[in-house]
C-alpha cells in the first residue's frame, strides 16, 4: 500500500481542511462535498484524512464492523454475544464512478439461495465503509441507480439487499465525502442535500504558495516514506487534537442565543426543509470543540453558515452556489440584538468576557486546545515566512467568487449586444425513437439494468438480475435426470436466466442555435434563449449530455463541446450575441462533425439534434441548396432531430418545416414546445385521430 500524503503537509486550502477536520471531530455533521477545478488537491486532502481518525473498536471476525459496545442484533455475521473485541484503523473506502450495484451493496449467491436455501452473502463497499469514510471521486458523474442506493443508506443508516425473496440487512453508517469538478455537471438535489458541508476550492494565485506546493509534491514523489516521516510529529499532534475535540464535544453547550441565530439565518436565506438548521447546529458545536471551548459563539454560527448553506440555496442547476456575507452578518446581528438584553449601567464588558478579556474567545497556543489549523508552513520543509493560517471561524473576508457571465458586447459589423433569456418553462418530452443501450437516464427507451422486465436471456458473465420464472422453467425438465428426491428444486448454473429490462437512457442533446440577424428581429432572441434554456433544464433533469453549436455571420462555432454541465451551456447561451448573415449549412456541418467525433468516444449514447432557427439560409454560395445537402447527412445517418421554428408574424414562409423534412425529423413552434401549450395539445389530438393512426 502506498504511503498517503500527510494531511499537515497540505498548503493552503484552509476551508477544505477545516471542513474535513470538523467531520473527523463530529461525524454527525454529515460529510463534505468538495467542489473545484482540477488539480487543487481535493482527492489528496480526502485520502489524507483517514490517517487522523481514531482507531475503531470492532467485533472480532465480523465483516460488517459491528461495535462491541452495541452490536447489531440483525448483523448477517451475528449473533455476537460471545465474540471478542479488537481495534483497527478507520477505513476510507473509495466508490468508483463505474461501480456496479452488486459491488456497492454486496451480492447474493443466487444459485445457492435457490438450491440450498442459504444466504451466502458477499459484503459490498457500504459494509466496508461502515463506521468509516465513503469517498466518491467525481461524485457528480455517479450513475443514478448508485445515487439512489447511497441516498437510501444515508437516510436509514443501513443497507438492504432484496433478491427474489431473499433479504439481507446490515448497518451502513459512514462519513460521505465527495469531490467534483462543476464543469462536468451538477449533482442531483437530493444527493446534494445529503452532504453536510460544501467547500469551493481553487488553486492559489500567490507565487510563493504555488512554489511551496510544487516543492512539497516533488519531495513526496521522490521519497514518500521519508517525506511522511518528516511530518509524523505534526500528524501525531493533529491526531491528538482530533481525539481531544471528540472527548470535549459532548460537553459543548449550544445556547438559545446561538440556536436563534441559526434559525434566523436559515430562514433569511430561504433554505428548504430543516436539515440545514440541524447541520449548522452540529457544525457550530464541532467548531467550539475544535477551538477547545464548551460554549458556542456567534463566530461559530457564522462559520457554520458559510460551510453548510451555500449548496442548499440553489433553486436550479444554473444558480451559482454562494452566500451573501453582508446579509449573513446583518442577520446574525439582528438575531443577537433580539436575544440579548440591554447591559446594566457600569458594565464595561457587555460581551460577558472573563478575566482574559476575550469574550469567550479560545486561548492561543500550540497544544490540543489551540484553535489554529495545522500550518501550511510547518515542518522541516517549510520556508522561512511570517505568514500563518488564520483562526477558523474568524475570517470575515468574503470567499473569492467567479464573476457572473455578462452579456457579450458587439464584436463585428452588424452584430447586436446579447439579450437576456426569457423565463424558462416546462417543455414537451422530446425523445429518440427506437430502443437504445446507452447510459441510464430519463429520456428515451433503452435496455437497462433497471426498469420493467421484458424477457430473459442466458447471463453473459456474472448474473445480476435473476428472472425466476425463466430459471424454474429451464430447470424443471431435468429434475428426474438430476435425481431430485426432496421438495427443493435442483438448479444448475446453466439453468440461470438473466432478466432483460427496459428503462430510460440519457442522450446527447446537441443544440444548433441560429444567432443571425434575422433571429434578432422583433426581439425574438429573448424568447429563443428562453426556449433553449428551458430545454437545457429538461436535459439536466433527464441526465443528458449537452452540446451547443451556434452560427452567425460567415461561420459556425462549437460554443460548448458535449458535456454533462448544463450550467456551462446556459452561461454560453446567456452571453451569445446576434447579428450578421445566416450560414445554416455551416452550422449543420459543424454539428455533424461534433456528432462524428462524439460517436467515437461514446458509441452507445444516441444523439438528439435540436435546431433552433427560422429556417432562413443566406450565408455563402447557394446557401439554400448547401443547407439541404447538409441536412440530408443527418437523415442518412439516422440521427433523430427536432427543428424549433422561431418564425413569427402574420406572413410565414415555412422554411423551418422544409428543413425538418430534409433532416428527417419533426418541427415544433416555440408555442408548441411548451408542455401546457394548447396548440401542442391540439396537434397531438389531431395526430392521434389521423387515418394512419386509426388504421394502426
Amino acid at each position: 500500500m502506498s504511503t498517503p500524503y500527510p494531511f499537515t503537509a497540505l498548503v493552503g486550502q484552509d476551508d477544505l481542511r477545516l471542513a474535513l477536520l470538523l467531520n473527523a471531530v463530529s461525524p454527525a455533521v454529515g460529510g463534505v462535498l468538495v467542489r473545484g477545478e482540477k488539480g487543487t488537491a481535493k482527492s489528496t486532502a480526502v485520502r489524507a484524512l483517514s490517517a487522523l481518525l481514531p482507531e475503531v473498536p470492532v467485533v472480532a471476525g465480523c465483516r460488517f464492523s459491528c461495535d462491541p459496545a452495541s452490536a447489531d442484533p440483525n448483523c448477517p455475521d451475528g449473533p455476537h454475544e460471545s465474540a471478542g473485541a479488537t481495534a483497527r484503523p478507520a477505513r476510507m473506502v473509495e466508490l468508483p464512478v463505474g461501480a456496479s450495484e452488486d459491488r456497492l451493496v454486496g451480492a447474493l449467491d443466487i444459485e445457492r439461495a435457490l438450491a440450498e436455501g442459504v444466504k451466502a452473502f458477499e459484503p459490498g463497499l457500504l459494509a466496508d465503509a461502515h463506521r468509516g469514510i465513503l469517498y466518491v471521486d467525481e461524485v457528480n458523474l455517479l450513475h443514478d441507480h448508485l445515487v439512489d442506493l447511497l441516498l437510501d443508506a444515508a437516510a436509514m443508516g443501513a443497507s438492504y439487499v432484496e433478491r427474489e425473496g431473499v433479504s439481507v440487512r446490515h448497518a451502513a453508517r459512514f462519513l460521505l465525502v465527495g469531490t467534483m469538478n462543476p464543469e462536468e455537471g451538477e449533482l442531483r438535489p437530493q444527493l446534494l442535500d445529503r452532504f453536510g458541508l460544501t467547500v469551493e476550492v481553487a488553486a492559489s494565485r500567490e507565487t510563493d504558495q504555488r512554489v511551496e506546493v510544487v516543492r512539497r509534491r516533488l519531495a513526496y514523489d521522490d521519497d514518500p516514506e521519508g517525506f511522511a516521516g518528516r511530518w509524523s510529529d505534526d500528524e501525531s499532534a493533529l491526531r491528538d487534537r482530533v481525539v481531544a475535540a471528540r472527548a470535549l464535544l459532548p460537553r459543548v453547550v449550544l445556547g438559545d442565543g446561538a440556536l436563534r441565530q441559526i434559525a434566523a439565518t436559515c430562514a433569511a436565506f430561504e433554505v428548504d426543509g430543516m436539515r440545514a438548521d440541524i447541520v449548522m447546529a452540529r457544525t457550530a458545536t464541532a467548531l467550539a470543540a475544535w477551538a477547545g471551548r464548551t460554549d458556542v459563539l456567534s463566530e461559530d454560527v457564522r462559520q457554520a453558515a458559510l460551510l453548510a448553506l451555500p449548496h442548499r440555496r440553489r433553486r436550479n442547476p444554473f444558480d451559482a452556489p454562494g452566500l451573501d456575507e453582508d446579509k449573513l452578518d446583518e442577520t446574525l446581528e439582528d438575531a443577537r440584538e433580539d436575544e440579548e438584553p440591554e447591559p446594566p449601567e457600569g458594565d464595561d464588558d457587555p460581551d460577558g468576557g472573563g478575566p482574559d478579556g476575550g469574550g469567550g474567545q479560545p486561548p492561543a497556543g500550540d497544544g490540543p486546545d489551540s484553535p489554529e489549523l495545522p500550518s501550511q508552513n510547518q515542518g522541516p520543509d517549510a520556508p522561512d515566512t511570517a505568514d500563518a493560517p488564520e483562526t477558523p471561524g474568524t475570517d470575515d473576508s468574503p470567499a473569492p467568487q467567479e464573476p457572473a457571465p455578462t452579456a457579450g458586447a458587439p464584436s463585428g459589423p452588424g452584430e447586436q449586444q446579447a439579450v437576456r433569456a426569457a423565463e424558462p418553462f416546462r417543455t414537451k418530452m422530446l425523445s429518440v425513437p427506437g430502443i437504445g443501450e446507452g447510459a441510464a437516464g430519463r429520456r428515451s427507451r433503452a435496455r437497462t439494468e433497471h426498469g420493467r422486465t421484458t424477457g430473459s436471456r442466458r447471463p453473459r458473465g456474472t448474473l445480476t438480475k435473476l428472472h425466476l420464472a425463466a430459471t424454474v422453467q429451464a430447470a424443471a425438465p431435468h429434475q428426474k435426470a438430476r435425481g431430485r428426491s426432496g421438495a427443493g428444486l435442483v438448479v444448475r448454473r446453466d439453468d440461470l436466466r438473466q432478466a432483460t429490462r427496459e428503462g430510460r437512457e440519457g442522450n446527447l442533446v446537441l443544440f444548433v442555435v441560429d444567432a443571425s440577424g434575422s433571429m434578432a428581429a422583433r426581439q425574438r432572441m429573448s424568447a429563443v434563449k428562453g426556449a433553449v434554456l428551458s430545454l437545457l433544464l429538461d436535459a439536466y433533469q433527464r441526465r443528458d449530455k449537452v452540446g451547443l453549436v451556434t452560427f452567425r455571420g460567415a461561420e459556425a462555432e462549437v460554443a460548448l463541446p458535449p458535456t454533462s454541465s448544463v450550467d456551462a451551456a446556459a452561461a454560453r447561451l446567456e452571453s451569445l450575441p446576434t447579428g450578421g448573415r445566416t450560414p445554416l449549412a455551416a452550422g449543420l456541418l459543424k454539428a455533424h462533425d461534433v456528432l462524428r467525433v462524439e460517436r467515437l468516444r461514446d458509441a452507445a449514447r444516441r444523439p438528439l439534434v435540436v435546431v433552433v432557427t427560422d429556417g432562413r439560409a443566406t450565408g455563402g454560395v447557394e446557401p439554400v441548396a448547401r443547407a439541404g445537402r447538409a441536412a440530408r447527412l443527418f437523415a442518412a445517418d439516422g440521427v433523430a432531430s427536432v427543428v424549433v421554428d422561431c418564425e413569427s408574424g402574420y406572413v410565414r414562409l415555412g422554411l423551418a418545416g422544409q428543413l425538418a423534412g430534409e433532416l428527417g425529423g419533426t418541427v415544433v413552434t416555440l408555442d408548441e414546445l411548451r408542455a401546457d401549450s394548447i396548440a401542442g395539445l391540439v396537434k397531438d389530438v389531431q395526430g392521434m385521430n389521423s387515418p394512419s393512426r386509426r388504421a394502426a
